[in-house]
């Protein structure tokens, strides 16, 4: 039964993915009207994110943010189903890497890059990368497998179509290390704005007006495998077209104080979020963790974290 409705589904999404955008966009703009309108998709915690993160705003202003979340939103969801059959030509035109000869610089000189970015515009048109850097380097992002492994065979369908190669996030420190000992030089993307599970709290940091448990794995592999890191930035030129420059943060991870490169991202991020905030997934219940409740249940024992016992 799960195969024929992959079967389905993925019919249905490649049918639609053969329309032109300003189609698409015609039933995003019919999909906001569901999701906002009639059905609040997730609006009690789209609009707790939003008034808690930005308290200097009016109510007024919270409501545009609101609004232009959920419209860019479905933008991001009919954009995501066209990758499915968009040319390279499109992809290039739409999705452009202004400074990806940064990104050469450091792996022509051998050595891997771990590249920071977050759910901000669209992230899986991110996976256009390859086509701007040099072919020297092995192209990944990671990413949480699904448990449905027939939809998951259509979403890596989907993020591989340009040389990108999907890394679960449970595999993502063997691979590196036989990356590494093959020789290859690696560009990795991590988007690192999730929340992390009880036991993958390491650090927390300010961000957004908000005490935020943060994950950290990023930065203990590029300290580990001495991977240059960057910052993705990405802005939304207008609707469908997006450009990115690459922000570094350091070449020499093993001398930065830790957890300053996991700051650092969070400052940049914050600092993209504010340009524009309707841009950021807000419906991601981001704060649904807190130090006082981690305090109470759980504490940490040389470097593991561990439950308290009753």
């Amino acid at each position: 039964m799960k195969k024929i409705l992959y079967y389905i589904v993925f019919t249905l999404w490649y049918i639609i993915s053969l329309l032109p955008l300003r189609v698409l966009y015609v039933l995003s703009d019919v999909l906001y009207l569901v999701l906002y309108r009639i059905v609040g998709y997730r609006r009690r915690t789209v609009w707790t994110n939003i008034v808690t993160a930005f308290p200097e705003m009016t109510a007024e202003e919270h409501q545009d943010v609101e609004r232009g979340f959920y419209h860019f939103f479905c933008d991001y969801m009919v954009e995501s189903i066209k990758l499915l059959t968009m040319s390279e030509a499109e992809i290039k035109r739409r999705m452009v890497f202004k400074s990806a000869e940064r990104i050469n610089e450091v792996v022509e000189s051998g050595q891997s890059c771990a590249i920071y970015l977050g759910h901000y515009c669209n992230w899986e048109w991110i996976t256009s990368l390859p086509l701007w850097v040099t072919p020297k380097a092995h192209f990944g992002q990671i990413y949480h497998p699904l448990e449905n492994k027939d939809f998951d065979k259509l979403f890596l369908r989907m993020r591989q179509r340009f040389g990108a190669k999907c890394i679960a996030m449970n595999n993502t420190l063997r691979e590196m290390v036989r990356y590494r000992k093959e020789g290859q030089p690696v560009v990795i993307g991590y988007i690192s704005d999730q929340v992390p599970m009880w036991q993958n709290i390491h650090h927390w940091c300010n961000f957004l007006h908000h005490d935020t448990p943060v994950l950290t794995g990023t930065e203990r592999i590029a300290r580990s495998m001495n991977h240059a890191v960057f910052y993705m930035e990405v802005s939304r030129v207008k609707r469908g077209y997006y450009e990115v420059e690459f922000k570094l943060v350091t070449r020499e991870p093993d001398k930065m104080p830790e957890y300053a490169i996991t700051d650092r991202y969070f400052q940049l991020l914050e600092d993209t979020i504010r340009k524009r905030p309707e841009l950021w997934l807000w419906s991601h219940n981001r704060w649904k963790r807190t130090r006082e409740k981690f305090n109470r249940f759980y504490e940490t024992v040389d470097g593991k974290v561990i439950r308290r016992r009753e």
